[in-house]
């Protein structure tokens, strides 16, 4: 999964638009962009932030100095807990030739000190936009640690894994009725990035099309 064999298996599959979305940096971001540009692939930095809630939510940014200004923040949020390379592996920077110029210390697997609840006003300071992650898995999502959607959040939208979960989900959480789904890739290896079957809400797409 380097920055370089993402872009270049994302363009072999004729994706559109793609977004680098590692949990909590954005550390590889720039060579990602980089990259991306030279193959002539609309791309976004982002961050897939693991909240004090154990909530993965995906975060997506108009700039990358944006999206570097929001990873300061959650880096310095995380706990003190080095990575144990042995257990988790490597958390290295690359640049856009795929060679390591730095690695993370603290383990990025970790909640961070944001809480899910704090996302509305972060993400209105670094003129982002946020969703809830997987919110159907049984781990790591909204609904299985907090139990509900929050009504007093403005989320952009909601992610979901399984589309066959959805009308139920919706059925117990009307308040996510009117937001946009979607349903992306959620890589975490190479193989798992999605062919060209999943589209863009048109309202997502308007607000990141002003990005690109």
């Amino acid at each position: 999964m380097t920055v370089n064999n993402i872009v270049n298996m994302s363009v072999l599959k004729g994706l559109d638009i793609i977004a680098l979305t590692d949990h909590n940096t954005a550390r590889n971001c720039p060579a990602f962009l980089e990259i991306a540009k030279s193959a002539g692939i609309k791309a976004l930095a982002g961050m897939e932030i693991n909240t004090l809630e154990e909530v993965h939510a995906v975060c997506l940014f108009p700039s990358l100095d944006r999206a570097m200004a929001f990873d300061k923040v959650v880096y310095d949020s995380l706990p003190d807990i080095a990575n144990r390379v042995e257990i988790f592996g490597n958390q290295f920077i690359l640049n856009s030739k795929d060679e390591i110029t730095g690695q993370l210390d603290n383990l990025l697997v970790n909640a961070s000190g944001i809480s899910f609840y704090e996302l509305n006003d972060l993400m209105t300071k670094y003129g982002g936009l946020y969703f809830p992650a997987h919110i159907d898995r049984d781990s790591f999502s909204l609904l299985s640690n907090l139990g509900f959607v929050p009504p007093d959040c403005v989320m952009s939208a909601v992610e979901i894994k399984d589309m066959a979960k959805y009308h139920s989900i919706r059925k117990d959480n009307p308040v996510i009725e009117n937001l946009p789904l979607l349903k992306n890739s959620d890589a975490h290896y190479l193989w798992d990035i999605s062919e060209r079957i999943n589209s863009l809400d048109k309202r997502i797409y308007d607000i990141i099309s002003k990005w690109l």
